[in-house]
């Protein structure tokens, strides 16, 4: 295990490497000049030459990208340039209003997800397998802001279930995030009923699924004791995947609800041309995406004991 673990994070860092490369590459290509962006038009040539100084830009690209891969071990990626806070104060307001909205619709939407596999794997080719199959690809058919749009008009303005914008902070968070929450578990849930529903037959046409009923298993012990473990890798692959993407994924719910999370600050930041908030985002996703593809290979073993971390 830790001769696994060591060898992984060896070949990530030529990953992450690139990744910083790559992002600093571009916001010199196609990010403009950063001192236009920020000091205006008609700038006073000494605030343009204190500020390229202060930035750092007078340094060489390969000076430039040093400081940023310093920046990235140290998780210190300066102030903003929109209101000179720190980048690292910004992140961790942003992460509670969002962790609020993206961990329990996840979490809610993953356990519906695999329910429902498992029911229509079960009543494969009957009404109830045709009419969630069909629901699930109309679902997935409509525009995620047709959901967020008709779920503030109707339950919000027209029903008053829940409030059209704001948050707060502390258990009354829980009835600004409610709305937010639904239209996310109803956007993700159609995509994974489908996938899960694939895996799970394909498991169920098996060989050992056949000689389990054979020994006269009844077929809710075969799906949840041996269908399911044995599906749990694609499963595993998909889950793991989705969750880097849970910090910055809900940044349209934000904007509508007013949610001042992670995603809402991103969309903030590249309008703003914030290049420090939006490389240490970059970043972030780059390595948290390595982290829990780490983890799924760990998770593998811990399933599948045939699977050895080799």
């Amino acid at each position: 295990m830790t001769r696994f673990l060591i060898r992984r994070i060896l070949y990530a860092i030529p990953v992450l490497l690139g990744v910083a490369l790559i992002t600093l590459w571009l916001f010199h290509v196609a990010g403009g000049d950063p001192v236009a962006v920020k000091l205006g038009k008609n700038p006073d040539p000494a605030e343009v030459e204190a500020l390229r100084q202060q930035l750092g830009l007078h340094d060489s690209f390969f000076w430039q990208y040093l400081n940023f891969l310093k920046q990235l071990v140290t998780f210190d990626f300066g102030t903003s340039w929109s209101d000179n806070t720190p980048v690292r104060q910004i992140f961790a307001r942003g992460l509670i209003p969002t962790l609020t909205v993206s961990l329990p619709a996840f979490t809610l939407g993953s356990l519906i997800a695999i329910a429902l596999s498992l029911l229509v794997a079960m009543k494969r080719g009957t009404l109830i397998d045709r009419f969630t199959t069909a629901a699930a690809i109309a679902g997935i058919s409509v525009s995620s802001l047709i959901y967020i749009l008709v779920g503030q008009w109707l339950l919000a303005d027209q029903w008053k279930l829940f409030p059209i914008w704001g948050y707060e902070y502390g258990p009354r968070a829980v009835y600004f995030v409610a709305l937010p929450i639904l239209i996310w578990i109803v956007l993700s849930v159609g995509t994974d009923v489908r996938y899960f529903r694939t895996v799970t037959l394909e498991e169920i046409g098996k060989d050992y699924v056949r000689t389990a009923r054979a020994k006269g298993l009844s077929e809710t012990r075969i799906l949840f004791v041996h269908v399911l473990r044995n599906s749990a890798i694609p499963i595993i692959t998909r889950l793991t995947i989705a969750i880097p993407f849970l910090f910055t994924g809900s940044f349209l719910l934000e904007i509508f609800f007013g949610i001042p999370g992670l995603g809402s600050t991103l969309y903030t930041a590249i309008t703003s041309s914030d290049l420090p908030v939006v490389k240490a985002f970059t970043m972030l996703g780059a390595v948290l995406y390595v982290c829990f593809n780490i983890l799924a290979d760990l998770l593998y073993a811990l399933v599948d004991p045939r699977i050895g971390l080799q």
